[in-house]
């Protein structure tokens, strides 16, 4: 039996700006009819587009204001301003990106002492951090498909993914499973799962298998000679990251909790995942 890919927000924005393919664009239409509160949303929403067309139709071919032109200054990207006002993260260099210091850490399986020394951090650890800080803060919807519909979450993500995706349970480390969303990579998507603690600390797991996420994870020297799974440490401002490359993966666990807490979760998760393959 095929279990059907939930309809999310994106999906009715979508279809209200006619950007669905016909398959998908009917499954939204069919699930529009039997939730009335849902088409309501989507009506309201395409009736503002059009008044926003009739009232700026007749001047999007105007010049911009000499003025305007001398007055405009670059602006942070929208990522930098909700971290700013959400975590207080330092942003520089604009749309650069974060200045992170990292550390490697060498694990066993079986739990090694770890091994630090700086390294340069990757992009893809800083995507995980900035996907963490943007979305933790939000009280309404944090994830696109929560936990009371997993099955539907991991079949909507595997498929997008292209790669059977299942999270972690992390029941016994202290931690529930919220639901998960996906999101843009370096070079296609990645799924983030979220978690929270009893004190409503969250956690969240970033995932890819795009090639050039897992080259950028994996830098000039993640694996030890022995052959063990490095695992990198990055702090910035109250996020902390763990990212590894196992396999065709790469991994990232972000959090605001100290670094021992993330080790013993990353232990944990690294172990599952390895169990599942």
């Amino acid at each position: 039996m095929t279990v059907p890919i939930p309809i999310t927000e994106s999906d009715l924005h979508a279809w209200v700006d006619g950007q669905l393919p016909p398959e998908r664009a009917r499954e939204v239409e069919a699930y529009l009819a039997s939730h009335p509160d849902d088409l309501r949303r989507a009506e309201t929403w395409r009736a503002q587009k059009q008044e926003l067309k009739g009232l700026f139709d007749p001047v999007q071919d105007e010049p911009i204001p000499a003025q305007l032109l001398r007055e405009a200054r670059p602006r942070r990207p929208w990522w930098a301003e909700r971290l700013a006002a959400g975590v207080a993260i330092a942003v520089v260099s604009g749309a650069a990106g974060w200045g992170l210091r990292g550390e490697s850490v060498a694990h066993s399986a079986a739990g090694a002492a770890p091994a630090p020394g700086i390294v340069q951090v990757s992009a893809f650890a800083q995507r995980a951090a900035i996907a963490h800080a943007v979305f933790t803060p939000d009280q309404r919807r944090p994830v696109e498909v929560d936990a009371a519909h997993e099955d539907q979450l991991v079949t909507w993500l595997s498929n997008r993914m292209g790669t059977p995706m299942r999270p972690p349970h992390l029941q016994e480390q202290g931690y529930v499973l919220e639901g998960g969303r996906l999101l843009p990579g370096g070079k296609g998507p990645v799924a983030q799962f979220m978690y929270r603690d009893p004190a409503g600390r969250r956690l969240t797991l970033y995932v890819s298998n795009q090639l050039g996420d897992i080259a950028e994870a994996r830098g000039p020297a993640s694996r030890p000679a022995n052959g063990e799974t490095a695992f990198r440490f990055a702090r910035e401002g109250e996020v902390n990251v763990f990212y590894w490359v196992d396999g065709p993966f790469g991994y990232a666990l972000s959090t605001e909790a100290d670094k021992g807490e993330l080790g013993r979760v990353s232990g944990e998760v690294y172990r599952q995942l390895t169990a599942h393959r």
